[in-house]
């Protein structure tokens, strides 16, 4: 049986909506049906600085970091410009960390640029490096 295609988004889809959908696809995880909201080779600056051409550089990221993760997604943040939209996606994340120790509250931000329906940059945020250290017994 052929693998089903990724997730066209729909025309006329707000640039909050597009990210949204990206975000909900990502959490599944499912980076084929978030990548159909991006233009392709669009990069994902990831926490650390780490570099990305596609959702799958993150998702595979994750499975080390995390048991799972996913987002509460408390607010966008919408900033019209021309030709573009920038949109924030601010709220926490929460999951086990692969011991199985379960985590909330962790504070994350996304910034999203997005042009003509498809995101074309995305820069995260989050404080997992942080709580990671703490767990480790390691504080500034």
């Amino acid at each position: 049986m052929p693998a089903a295609s990724p997730a066209q988004p729909r025309p006329g889809l707000a640039d909050a909506e597009i990210v949204r959908a990206y975000l909900e696809a990502s959490m599944i995880p499912d980076p084929d049906a978030a990548a159909a909201y991006m233009k392709p080779g669009a990069p994902i600056t990831f926490t650390g600085g780490r570099v990305f051409d596609s959702p799958r550089g993150p998702t595979a990221f994750n499975k080390g970091r995390y048991k799972w993760v996913k987002k509460r997604m408390e607010r966008f943040d919408v900033c019209p410009a021309e030709g573009e939209t920038v949109v924030y996606s601010v709220g926490t994340l929460f999951g086990e960390w692969p011991d199985g120790t379960p985590f909330e509250g962790n504070r994350y931000i996304d910034r999203f640029v997005v042009r003509d329906g498809r995101i074309v940059r995305m820069d995260v945020w989050n404080d997992s490096a942080e709580r990671i250290l703490l767990q480790r017994g390691i504080t500034a």
